[in-house]
């Protein structure tokens, strides 16, 4: 049956083609974005054209999340799920990202996860069924160097996903985690850089390394097909239309190699997490739910 569904993030990238691919589906589409009428117009009035319903949504702002996220359930009747896919990349020298840099990457990347989770909660909880899908990365599993606020962020983001899936599972609501790896979208183009370069002579030539490293993955992205950003948009319909309940909880999509390493990490964790949860006398509460 066709399902009402806000998409943030969705003027590229992941976000555009998830909602591409669930207007094809006949599913009802709320396209969240910051800038429709400016910067995101173009997008905008296509994803409109395609049927989207085009949600201004900025997810640092509490009182934007909240009136987009109304206005999706009041022009659908109800919302069925959420795919929090707005996101900010850096690269760099993680010492040269200030704490400002850090606070707006988790404004982006966590806190504004949190205010479209606690704008939608209510209404899910009220109707006992509901989905969050959450966009993290192979690298909220792992850390390599160069990206240190994005994948500090992305943990985060894991673990605040753990916590949901296992309180909101006495109300009917799923959480799923989707772990891409590296693609070649618009978010690439759009990396943050440090906001300190004061410091980039003492660093022992790492500042270039960081841009070297970038160049080559893009250059590794590019030479390989199979990383094609619609695999995660396939991805992201595949759990939105799977049975409530039987949806696995992490689901990797990569075709660089990183997904094969991470999976196993991902099983021991699983059963890491089972044991630990039985072991407190509260494996009641926990929803175990089939790896990917």
């Amino acid at each position: 049956m066709p399902q009402k569904i806000l998409v943030t993030g969705a003027s590229s990238g992941f976000g555009k083609l998830a909602v591409s691919r669930l207007l094809g589906r006949g599913h009802k589409v709320a396209a969240a974005m910051r800038g429709v009428g400016g910067r995101n117009s173009a997008a905008a009035g296509e994803l409109a054209g395609q049927g989207a319903l085009v949600v201004e949504m900025d997810v640092c702002d509490g009182g934007s999340v909240d009136a987009g996220v109304a206005r999706a359930i009041e022009e659908f009747g109800g919302l069925d799920a959420v795919v929090n896919n707005a996101g900010q990349g850096v690269v760099g020298v993680q010492e040269s990202f200030t704490p400002e840099d850090w606070q707006r990457i988790f404004d982006v990347n966590v806190f504004g996860v949190q205010r479209v989770v606690r704008a939608v909660l209510p209404h899910m909880r009220g109707k006992r069924s509901g989905l969050l899908v959450q966009i993290s990365s192979v690298l909220g599993r792992i850390a390599v160097p160069f990206y240190g606020p994005y994948i500090a962020s992305k943990w985060a983001l894991e673990a605040m996903s753990e916590n949901y899936r296992v309180e909101l599972s006495r109300f009917g609501v799923d959480v799923v985690v989707v772990e891409p790896g590296g693609f070649l979208t618009a978010f690439l183009g759009n990396l943050m850089q440090p906001g300190d370069h004061t410091r980039d002579g003492s660093l022992a030539g790492m500042p270039r390394e960081a841009r070297d490293f970038l160049q080559g993955f893009e250059q590794a992205l590019a030479a390989n097909p199979a990383q094609d950003p619609g695999n995660v948009a396939d991805a992201i319909v595949g759990l939105i239309e799977a049975p409530a309940g039987q949806r696995p909880f992490r689901t990797i999509v990569d075709k660089m190699g990183m997904g094969d390493a991470i999976q196993p990490y991902n099983e021991h964790f699983e059963k890491i997490s089972s044991d630990l949860y039985s072991a407190f006398g509260i494996g009641h509460l926990r929803q175990l739910q089939t790896q990917a």
